[in-house]
């Protein structure tokens, strides 16, 4: 009898058993996993994006080793904890404060309630088919679902005071106003990400938060899988975000569990008031903060642009593969964080992306490159992460798969 419900604990981790096969990870270091098979595979889902640094790195494995070692759970205050506020702090510009959090989901079930007390309003508005956890309130409109296709002709979507906006779409961006100019909050997922890493139309992010702060509603920035991904910091600040919360987690973290609330003082300023209810047994944990300073710091010393310059080359180069086999393959995102799409053109918006998505191509590739020994997200939004530890070697290994993998779909395909 299997115990462990399906096998996993969150869905995201599902593989397809392949001959009656079910991987396993035994163990991962740096761009590379091991699975149950005895196999070596080189990495692109790399936590879902946590570990930017690569997996088990040493010098952040080091210090959380050291504060396992003095104790995990001190129940009270501990220096690290401030260390760690301070060390993430200095890269988020004016969202100076900070609570830490276990996960991205509870960093943005608080940032809403943030907003509610902050504004004295309930409703807030989030992008359809953009992923901000897996709450009742915010589960909702996820990609793949129904309601994110909003229609234009239809009544924009609402649930439990939650409402879905179409991204990349200005328009509807004023109309969602015109109706609705008592929002507590917007959440802003600067990338589509989770629906294939769309990326935001040039000015269209400056011109949503705008318009919140025009009609007296709050700019939440949902950075748990962005931030630190594309520099040391937050992306929305690079695409023209003006912020009064964010949340982080992932990548902060290189794979210990840790997130983030981070805000203004004028707003955080409610939670030195208790005018916002707040716990965690295990928020601020000694290991979790000893894993944010070791890897901001680490990140910190780290080059972004050649990491992402040779993402984007690699890119280049499984596309021109495919055209080489007559396959039709393109790709939206950064050099850091992109998807595959079975397309001449990348999509723009969400429904675009919808219409191209193919789930059965999806898992075909999947296959294909696990033949090759390269591991990938199986599903049609998944995306393919390049972290620091993807050294010249790695690159070469996945292009040499992706090749490999676009030569056997061609033949299938003939």
């Amino acid at each position: 009898m299997n115990h462990l419900i399906g096998g996993i604990s969150s869905g995201g981790r599902a593989l397809p058993e392949i001959d009656g096969y079910a991987f396993k990870v035994e163990r991962s270091q740096g761009a590379c996993l091991w699975g149950n098979d005895g196999q070596q595979y080189v990495d692109t889902a790399m936590g879902f994006g946590a570990t930017m640094l690569g997996h088990a790195a040493p010098k952040v494995l080091a210090p959380v080793i050291q504060a396992l070692q003095r104790g995990p759970m001190p129940s009270f205050a501990h220096d690290l904890e401030a260390q760690a506020a301070h060390a993430l702090t200095q890269n988020t510009g004016k969202l100076s404060q900070v609570i830490f959090l276990n996960t991205g989901s509870e960093a943005v079930h608080l940032a809403c309630r943030t907003a509610r007390v902050a504004t004295g309003r309930q409703r807030i508005a989030r992008f359809a088919a953009s992923y901000d956890g897996w709450f009742d309130q915010v589960a909702f409109g996820n990609a793949g679902s129904s309601e994110a296709q909003m229609p234009p002709s239809a009544t924009r979507p609402e649930r439990e005071g939650m409402l879905l906006l179409r991204y990349n779409d200005f328009s509807d961006a004023e109309q969602l106003f015109r109706d609705c100019p008592d929002l507590a909050a917007v959440i802003i997922e600067p990338v589509l990400a989770n629906a294939g890493c769309i990326e935001p139309a040039s000015g269209y992010l400056k011109h949503l938060s705008d318009l919140a702060h025009q009609h007296g509603a709050l700019v939440i920035l949902d950075e748990v899988l962005m931030g630190f991904r594309l520099h040391a910091g937050l992306a929305g600040h690079l695409l023209g975000v003006d912020a009064d919360l964010a949340t982080v987690g992932k990548a902060i973290g290189s794979g210990i569990p840790v997130a983030a609330l981070l805000g203004t003082p004028e707003v955080m300023q409610l939670f030195e008031q208790k005018r916002i209810v707040r716990a965690g047994t295990y928020s601020g944990n000694p290991p979790a903060c000893a894993a944010v300073v070791a890897t901001l710091e680490q990140l910190g010393q780290r080059d972004y642009l050649p990491l992402i310059k040779r993402g984007n080359q690699l890119r280049s180069d499984i596309i021109h593969a495919f055209a080489d086999e007559g396959l039709a393959l393109s790709s939206s995102g950064y050099g850091s964080v992109f998807t595959f799409w079975p397309s001449d053109k990348a999509p723009e918006t969400y429904a675009e992306a919808a219409s191209i998505a193919n789930a059965q191509w999806s898992l075909d590739l999947h296959v294909a490159l696990r033949a090759e020994k390269v591991m990938t997200m199986p599903f049609a939004f998944g995306r393919v992460y390049l972290t620091f530890a993807h050294d010249e070697a790695a690159m070469q290994a996945l292009l040499n798969g992706y090749k490999a993998a676009a030569r056997g779909m061609a033949v299938k395909a003939a």
